[in-house]
């Protein structure tokens, strides 16, 4: 009972709170049936209202970056914490500013994997307590394939499609086949590009630089390398002799932690002292990661081509996740699919990183094709991996 009570004692940052397209009330156009959508996978408590012209008609999410920030790290415990104190609100003022009640959704659609235990738990138990009190059907959704069809809310692109996904928990490449048929392609065996980058931007103080202090470290990483000098520093690339579309970081940051210390013992400094070159080794890092995502990428575009998976004469590259605002990187995606005769199409920056909008918009693509809409919620469980 006292989970989901709303959490009065503590008020939440207002910074961390983002109230979209919230005034609703003044008469918004309604097309269709409406989903909820409800996301706890990771770090992010996200929920929207979404009809079936893809209309966002309310939205709200509340971050928890700053509280990891200062952790260094996202701690499952304390992220299952901060998903009960807001999980309630966030719906809440979903739903207000959609001018919706629960008796008009045709659906709640939640997150079920993959992503934290904890996290997951969260969502999932608020969801099913709220369908079996209104009586609702019930959508789990896989987050994954939810970034992966975001891109259909904002362009009308019809399947097949190729979409990378990049991001902190996950890089992978996929065939887009139909709204429940995807083709896996290749992953990362070891960690994703946003984990990389963040370590790294740890691993050389990012937060003590003067023009960092606030940036996550992927942020910090992109914005030092503009001044930097990439071609300071040389990085073998990973997985050159496999014949597949997988992707590897971890190596990578095993070669560029190696080259840190080298640097910080040339300039005398200890671990934790910002080097004299660290634009540079942002600059030949970001690089590095970079090449390594388009060499995979073009792997897995000629196959598509060669098998005849996607037509030659309107292949896409769909990019999301939250790296994929990573502009250096995008550019060189761009780069790739022009050299190639593909379009590159990526949701707007704010529904690449995780929110309740695409998955409710997944629960409308489901709906709609009849796929994975349950009306009992017996027996359903959250899936970590």
């Amino acid at each position: 009972g006292t989970l989901f009570t709303r959490n009065s004692g503590k008020a939440l940052p207002p910074s961390c709170f983002f109230l979209r397209n919230s005034s609703a009330r003044s008469g918004k156009q309604r097309f269709g049936r409406l989903v909820l959508g409800i996301e706890t996978s990771c770090d992010d408590t996200g929920a929207a209202v979404v009809d079936e012209a893809g209309c966002v008609l309310g939205e709200a999410l509340h971050c928890q970056k700053e509280v990891h920030l200062q952790a260094g790290g996202i701690i499952p415990v304390v992220a299952q914490q901060l998903h009960r104190e807001n999980i309630e609100q966030v719906v809440q003022e979903a739903l207000c500013a959609s001018g919706v009640s629960v008796a008009e959704l045709a659906a709640v659609a939640t997150t079920v994997k993959p992503g934290l235990a904890l996290s997951l738990g969260v969502g999932l138990q608020y969801s099913l307590s709220l369908v079996n009190r209104h009586q609702k059907p019930f959508i789990p959704i896989h987050h994954m394939e939810a970034h992966a069809l975001t891109i259909r809310l904002t362009h009308h692109l019809e399947f097949p499609f190729l979409v990378l996904l990049i991001s902190g928990g996950h890089c992978l490449l996929a065939v887009a086949q139909g709204v429940s048929d995807f083709l896996l392609l290749g992953q990362s065996i070891d960690i994703a590009p946003g984990d990389m980058l963040d370590k790294v931007a740890r691993r050389l103080s990012l937060r003590k630089h003067p023009e960092c202090l606030s940036m996550a470290g992927g942020k910090a990483i992109e914005h030092l390398a503009q001044t930097g000098n990439q071609e300071l520093l040389t990085f073998r690339l990973p997985m050159q002799q496999y014949r597949n579309c997988d992707f590897s970081f971890s190596g990578l940051q095993n070669l560029v932690n190696n080259a840190i210390v080298q640097k910080e013992k040339e300039e005398g400094i200890q671990e934790g002292e910002i080097l004299s070159c660290v634009k540079d080794v942002a600059a030949a890092v970001q690089h590095a990661v970079t090449v390594h995502i388009i060499q995979r990428t073009y792997r897995a575009m000629l196959f598509c081509i060669k098998n005849g998976i996607l037509p030659s004469k309107t292949a896409t590259l769909v990019v999301s996740g939250g790296v994929a605002s990573n502009q250096y990187i995008r550019k060189g995606l761009q780069n790739l699919a022009d050299a190639n005769d593909f379009a590159l199409l990526c949701p707007p920056p704010r529904l690449c990183t995780d929110n309740g909008v695409m998955i409710a918009w997944n629960g409308i693509e489901r709906l709609r094709a009849g796929l994975g809409v349950l009306h009992s919620t017996a027996g359903i469980r959250y899936e970590p991996r």
